[in-house]
């Protein structure tokens, strides 16, 4: 085949997928410039790229619908089963971590309550202890008063009775 100027002319023996093999419409015969034709737009009344039916007139891509052929290659090699499993696990996994999510909101409420109780019987028993301190402090003084009287009033059998029960050695 005769090349012609301007025009790229790929490799026969290189076929891959998305090309076409169809030629570029032939220039009248009565349109030339020194034997050469002419594919310059003001040396012919039709359009540069030609018409439709010039290429739909080709042999080789008549009745091929490339949309068609590339949608049937893509539905033909995609299995949405994987894809249809993955997305329930997900969904159940989700499902599942939302169920552990709140069962966690509730046992931290609980938790919380607990802690407000306990915070609760602490302040409780701290103001308990702070009146047992303090009758334990006024007791104290009451028995030190009847000690140093009976230590004045009745000193012979205040000494007797002192050797006979010593007082606890504070620590």
């Amino acid at each position: 085949m005769p090349q012609k100027p301007g025009y790229y002319y790929p490799n026969p023996a290189h076929h891959g997928y998305g090309h076409v093999s169809a030629s570029p419409p032939e220039a009248p015969d009565s349109v030339t410039t020194s034997g050469v034709a002419s594919y310059e737009p003001s040396a012919t009344s039709s359009s540069y790229a030609g018409s439709a039916s010039d290429y739909e007139s080709s042999g080789t891509t008549a009745g091929v619908d490339l949309l068609e052929y590339m949608g049937d290659r893509l539905h033909g090699s995609f299995d949405p089963v994987p894809l249809d499993r993955s997305l329930a696990k997900q969904a159940q996994t989700s499902g599942e971590l939302n169920a552990k999510h709140r069962e966690l909101l509730e046992l931290q409420a609980l938790a919380q309550r607990r802690l407000a109780g306990a915070r609760a019987n602490f302040t409780d028993g701290m103001r308990a202890a702070k009146e047992v301190q303090k009758d334990l402090q006024w007791t104290q003084k009451r028995v030190d008063a009847l000690n140093d009287r009976a230590a004045r009033k009745y000193p012979e059998q205040y000494k007797s009775a002192q050797r006979r029960y010593p007082a606890p050695i504070d620590c």
